[in-house]
């Protein structure tokens, strides 16, 4: 089972030499922390900022420095700030290779819900909804199941959606998964889980072919 960096660290090998990168609030913040060194990735933030690096070491944080989180972030040479206008025109004229986003639930037809919970208080979107009606490269990190255990892979999403059908790929802590017009396919299993674990722990329709591989470590 992986934990929120392991997730970051599998999700990291999908990033390709050259990619914009989107990384949303969460466990997508982390992935930037493991692009390998050979390769050069821009990694954007939808606040104004191209050139992200990894986060800063303790004791060297610049608080002028964030990502759309409010996260402290560090820079790689050559970043660049603007204004949130020229950030979503960036979004919006789908200049952004690859979006990674958190997410509540994700549905079988790749609808994702990631912004709200009924009855509790939320700033808003943000810039999520640009992001997934612009992206055509979205791939989901987040937690196979809530604290409840229920799972969080879905026929269909309880939650106000974000976006319709534009999930390609999901990263939990069990597995990985590319999302077709047939349901969910199991692509990896997650290190010491079985397919009958993800099997349970999805209640959306899962695709099983074959011997599912465990995911390199």
């Amino acid at each position: 089972m992986l934990d929120k960096n392991g997730i970051a660290k599998r999700i990291a090998r999908e990033v390709k030499d050259g990619y914009y990168v989107n990384l949303g609030i969460g466990i997508p913040t982390l992935v930037a922390n493991f692009v390998r060194d050979d390769i050069s990735v821009e990694f954007q933030s939808e606040n104004g900022v191209l050139g992200m690096g990894p986060f800063p070491f303790e004791g060297e944080e610049d608080a002028d420095v964030i990502n759309a989180g409010k996260q402290t972030i560090t820079t790689l040479p050559g970043a660049s700030f603007f204004d949130s206008a020229t950030s979503f025109g960036m979004i919006r004229g789908q200049h952004v290779d690859l979006t990674i986003l958190g997410a509540m639930e994700v549905a079988e037809n790749g609808d994702i819900a990631n912004w709200k919970i009924p009855g509790k208080m939320v700033k808003g979107m943000g810039g999520a909804m640009d992001l997934v009606a612009s992206a055509e490269n979205i791939i989901v990190a987040m937690m196979h199941t809530n604290k409840a255990g229920k799972s969080k892979l879905l026929k269909e999403c309880t939650l106000p959606l974000t976006g319709v059908g534009c999930v390609k790929k999901v990263v939990t802590n069990l597995a990985v998964m590319e999302v077709t017009q047939d349901g969910f396919k199991l692509l990896e299993r997650a290190p010491g889980v079985s397919v009958d674990e993800i099997v349970v722990a999805t209640e959306g329709k899962l695709l099983v072919e074959g011997e599912i591989p465990e995911m390199e470590s």
